[in-house]
């Protein structure tokens, strides 16, 4: 059996460029509403975003080993997507692996896990969302999967997928539908932008979006 797999698509560095520049619950809204990860996995800290190609890892429980090899592996701008068997009680990624990652220009962490040294993480500024802190620490005995597609907070995501987060969550895009997705968001930040103008003159969103007769055709009774 293949436990590794190195190669595969990823999206243009423009497209990534380009989501990075958007909000995730903009893209999940452009999405057709797909894609968004369990609200359980959270940034670290505030302000802290990650965007870009999916590098997936399945870690055996309370054991980190693989994640050791996706760092040896993983290209730059990669986003390390880590499950671990829902095993969330152990600290499967600590200030010495995010020295490596900053150092081999990871793009970020998001495991469906815990992590710990958390305070010396946010303090090198390296995105990481996660469930939480663990302290429990890990074994290095099992082989596990990399660049196999993951069940990762509820949704599945393929090794080059998009991973959008920021203190709102996580989207995953389809590779293969980043390019329509993208075309989407910036349509409706173009939007959104029309109805800011429109708000900020005093009409109710009632008003602008239509929702009298959605009202109406509810029963809404008012005195």
């Amino acid at each position: 059996m293949v436990h590794v797999i190195k190669n595969f698509k990823r999206p243009e560095k423009e497209i990534i460029e380009a989501f990075s520049k958007l909000s995730s619950a903009t893209v999940h809204e452009a999405s057709g509403r797909k894609g968004a990860v369990s609200y359980f996995i959270k940034p670290i800290n505030k302000g802290m975003k990650i965007c870009g190609p999916a590098f997936t890892v399945q870690c055996m429980p309370g054991d980190n080993l693989m994640l050791h090899k996706a760092l040896e592996i993983a290209k730059e701008g990669d986003v390390i997507v880590a499950t671990t068997n829902e095993a969330y009680e152990y600290g499967y990624w600590g200030g010495l692996m995010t020295v490596s990652a900053m150092a081999r220009k990871i793009g970020g962490l998001a495991i469906d896990g815990c992590i710990r040294d958390s305070a010396e993480i946010i303090e090198m500024g390296f995105p990481v969302f996660c469930r939480g802190f663990a302290i429990r620490g890990t074994s290095k005995n099992s082989l596990g999967l990399i660049n196999y597609p993951v069940v990762f907070g509820g949704i599945i995501v393929e090794p080059g997928d998009l991973i959008l987060g920021d203190d709102d969550g996580i989207v995953a895009v389809k590779r293969e539908e980043c390019e329509e997705v993208l075309k989407k968001a910036l349509k409706r930040v173009e939007d959104e932008e029309k109805k800011k103008v429109a708000l900020s003159s005093g009409i109710s969103s009632v008003e602008y979006n239509n929702l009298t007769e959605v009202f109406a055709k509810l029963g809404l009774v008012e005195e």
